[in-house]
């Protein structure tokens, strides 16, 4: 493994992208746009290396982001097997470069010295400055143009261990099942579909998606089991995606925290815009959204919108209620002591966040028998909010303690399952005859007359309806046969989309 580290805004993105080949890290002129540690995957003269990009370090900073990215790249270097210190060759040197060369000679790891920014021949006497850090190995790079990162590699390559072929070859395999094609590549042509596959074979991609300060990244800590993302109460503090692999139960699921998605009036910073539009990306390559919404706040505009770019793209949902056990605090604290006007304010917080009134609270005086009607109420707001996604299953957690966070496995593995499957035409076809379309409310006049369907690709569902002529099918008549189709077979979590298609 391979850690990239250095000072703020050196270049140690431009080099990551540079080094796995496509542009993973955001990469601006604003200082410490990087703030988690991103990994990646490199290869060079057939060798597989595994790379490590981290925020910019300043040693002995007291300030809460820039203390936990320091701490992230010291996970970092924990586990490297060689270390690149860049520089800013444009720079002059400085003290936190010394402190931190000092502190990467205490680690004991191979090190090697990246002076950035030598885009010409002229400026390669820029580097011999640099020789004061005391680290040997010293290579001249422009991280943008890749003058001289060969060198760098090679030399790199040189102190790893070596791997076993077969250790190699067991890599590429996993790799090779773990991607699998689109349902929205395959081309809709397959008249006849496979029978249902149960089994999940390779990653399941899950997507942690919302608006900002939610506790996203704390719940893929939750997921994970470990410090993975760094946490702060200010919005925002996640910009680039931060993926993390989970194997549980003999299923591999890989988790990406992605960014606080805002408005676009409300991103001021290049780095804040890159990130949402980073954010959007890596939820279209995802199988499942996990929608985080903060109970606490209820449902607002921003969250509806979100949801919609994941029904949209076709990726199948999980919505996740986080910070429940705030609520419930808020709701206790109410009933214990009604006349305080200062709980009486943190009950009116509650009632605007629950939407169900004092009735809520005083249907019974036991605390368990209160939470589930409780919760009850809460679930048929966000339902009455976000109507488009009566599909997706709901998940009540308090990510910062973990309560209730491993129930997200089993429903991801439900979705996923769901959202695979597959029905056979002839299935289809019989469903089709036991279909009263007397009962959709739709004019005569937008009818169509429906001759078979078929299950054209999974992920998401998708269906082809043959009919008696070429007509968009009416909003009304396509939720309808949406809903038949959920309720003969289900496709829980996942979107389902119809087509139509004229038959000769």
């Amino acid at each position: 493994m391979i850690v990239i580290v250095g000072r703020p805004n050196v270049g140690k993105s431009t080099l990551f992208n540079r080094l796995i080949g496509r542009r993973r890290a955001i990469v601006g002129d604003e200082p410490g746009i990087t703030r988690d540690r991103l990994y990646g995957d490199a290869e060079w003269r057939g060798r597989r290396l595994r790379v490590v990009d981290t925020g910019g370090i300043i040693p002995e900073e007291t300030e809460l982001i820039p203390a936990a990215i320091y701490e992230q790249a010291k996970i970092a270097m924990k586990e490297a097997e060689a270390v690149i210190l860049v520089v800013d060759a444009r720079s002059e040197l400085a003290a936190p470069d010394l402190e931190l060369a000092r502190l990467l000679h205490r680690s004991g790891k191979p090190l090697f010295l990246a002076v950035n920014k030598i885009d010409t021949p002229k400026l390669e006497m820029y580097a011999e400055e640099f020789h004061r850090l005391g680290i040997r190995q010293l290579f001249p790079i422009s991280a943008e143009n890749g003058t001289g990162v060969a060198e760098l590699l090679e030399a790199v390559i040189a102190v790893l261990p070596a791997v076993p072929e077969e250790a190699e070859a067991k890599v590429e395999a996993e790799d090779s099942g773990s991607e699998s094609p689109s349902g929205n590549e395959q081309e809709i042509g397959a008249l006849e579909a496979e029978p249902s596959v149960d089994a999940l074979s390779g990653e399941i991609k899950v997507a942690i998606i919302g608006k900002p300060n939610v506790g996203k990244s704390t719940l893929l800590n939750a997921l994970a089991g470990e410090g993975r993302a760094i946490v702060s109460p200010i919005p925002g503090t996640t910009r680039d995606a931060v993926d993390e692999l989970v194997v549980r139960d003999g299923l591999r699921f890989r988790f990406i925290d992605t960014a606080g998605i805002r408005r676009k009036g409300k991103t001021n910073l290049m780095a804040e815009k890159l990130s949402v539009v980073m954010a959007r990306k890596h939820l279209e390559a995802a199988d499942i959204a996990l929608l985080v919404i903060d109970a606490s706040e209820g449902v607002s505009a921003l969250d509806a919108t979100i949801a919609g770019y994941a029904h949209e793209s076709g990726r199948s949902l999980i919505i996740v209620i986080n910070k429940w056990d705030l609520v419930l605090r808020r709701s206790q604290e109410a009933q214990r002591d009604p006349t305080s006007s200062a709980k009486s304010t943190v009950r009116q917080r509650t009632r605007a966040a629950l939407n169900a009134g004092h009735d809520a609270f005083r249907g019974s005086s036991s605390r368990n028998s209160a939470q589930p009607a409780d919760r009850q109420s809460y679930e048929q707001q966000v339902r009455e909010s976000l109507k488009f996604l009566e599909y997706a299953p709901m998940v009540f957690v308090s990510a910062a303690s973990g309560k209730n966070t491993d129930k997200i496995f089993p429903e991801v593995e439900l979705v996923a399952r769901e959202r695979r499957k597959r029905v056979t035409t002839g299935e289809m076809n019989r469903f089709l005859k036991a279909i009263d379309f007397d009962r959709a409310s739709v004019p005569s006049s937008r009818r169509v007359r429906i001759y078979y369907m078929t299950q054209a690709v999974t992920s998401p569902p998708t269906f082809i309806l043959f009919t008696d002529r070429k007509v968009k099918l009416h909003f009304a008549y396509q939720r309808f046969i949406e809903n038949q189709i959920r309720h003969r077979f289900g496709f829980i979590g996942s979107p389902i989309w119809i087509k139509t298609r004229q038959s000769e």
